[in-house]
């Protein structure tokens, strides 16, 4: 077994220039992202055979959207196809003094109203070693959150590690809704990630940028849930275009990443970079440490880079570890 699986929706992206707000937008750059896509995606860049399942609509717009995982090497075989629609974001990007922001238009997508029953599941799960899924997709409702619990049921019966990351979304649901579905699927979670910032749903005060605290918060995840460790992002936002970045892990012991700087050409998709990242690195039998500074890097990288998806190989994260920036020849 050696596949990583990751579940959940696939959504159109559409984003006005940089510097121009939605409401004076006068043209869209189009681009596909997700959650789950952009792990898959990532880890396929690292050099892992990932595989990705979900619900897209009939027809070319279903197509392109399949096609942008293919070309990056993630194996869509068990995506399924039904009538209608995709859910689509807007992205306005931030810059500077301006924050950026997200607007949503994806109730009753395809993917929202496909029942579990549609999914070729246990052929999906074949010669998998570890399912990732993110608290986006049980918002988006009963269906999405049975998928869920079904994977993460049926991948343990098998064997597999399992990931989780919190990715909650107060636009989608109430924390109230969060929590309980949280609750049904966290005892088939071995690793959880979350913001250092987004502890509310869990009941903890954000631990910000504070090294002591988010050291606390990712042993008390760990230990109150039960998962084998905990991740945290951290990120002090000096500005909209400008971010300092680094992690947290809590296994045995606490590793801390280094603090990487950085000038932002994207915000979206850090934190799956960041999933993606610790999870090559910790499935491929790296230290805590390691795990860490690579999972930090990787996050940091894709601040730099345009669009959801992030495909890039493991060296050129290793560079950003080196601190290596000359130009190459």
């Amino acid at each position: 077994m050696n596949a990583i699986l990751t579940i959940g929706e696939l959504l159109l992206r559409l984003t006005p220039p940089c510097g121009v707000r939605l409401t004076d937008a006068e043209n869209f750059s189009v681009r596909f992202g997700g959650s789950e896509a952009n792990v898959a995606t990532a880890l396929s860049g690292f050099g892992e055979k990932s595989r990705f399942v979900t619900a897209l609509p009939e027809g070319e717009l279903g197509q392109a959207a399949e096609n942008s995982l293919r070309r990056c090497g993630v194996d869509t075989r068990f995506c399924v196809r039904a009538k209608g629609r995709m859910g689509l974001y807007y992205y306005e990007q931030g810059a500077s003094l301006r924050a950026g922001r997200v607007i949503y238009d994806r109730a009753g997508s395809v993917f929202a109203q496909t029942p579990v029953s549609a999914y070729p599941l246990a052929e999906a799960l074949e010669g998998v070693r570890h399912l990732h899924l993110s608290g986006i997709t049980p918002a988006l409702g009963s269906y999405a959150a049975a998928l869920c619990l079904l994977a993460l049921k049926e991948a343990k019966s098998r064997g597999c590690s399992t990931s989780f990351d919190l990715n909650y979304r107060a636009d989608l649901w109430s924390e109230e809704e969060a929590k309980k579905a949280f609750g049904a699927l966290f005892p088939f979670v071995d690793l959880c990630i979350a913001s250092s910032d987004g502890l509310g749903i869990l009941g903890l005060s954000p631990a910000g940028t504070d090294p002591a605290a988010c050291r606390a918060a990712a042993k008390e995840i760990k230990e109150r849930y039960g998962f084998r460790a905990a991740a945290l992002t951290v990120r002090e936002s000096v500005s909209a275009s400008l971010n300092r970045l680094s992690g947290v892990l809590y296994g045995e012991e606490a590793y801390f990443s280094p603090v990487f700087t950085v000038d932002i050409a994207d915000r979206v998709g850090g934190g799956d970079a960041f999933a993606a990242g610790l999870l090559h690195a910790l499935l491929r039998g790296a230290a805590g440490g390691e795990a860490i500074a690579f999972a930090a890097a990787a996050n940091a990288y894709k601040h730099t880079l345009y669009g959801d998806n992030f495909c890039v190989p493991a060296e050129e994260i290793d560079a950003v570890l080196r601190g290596d920036t000359r130009l190459r020849r």
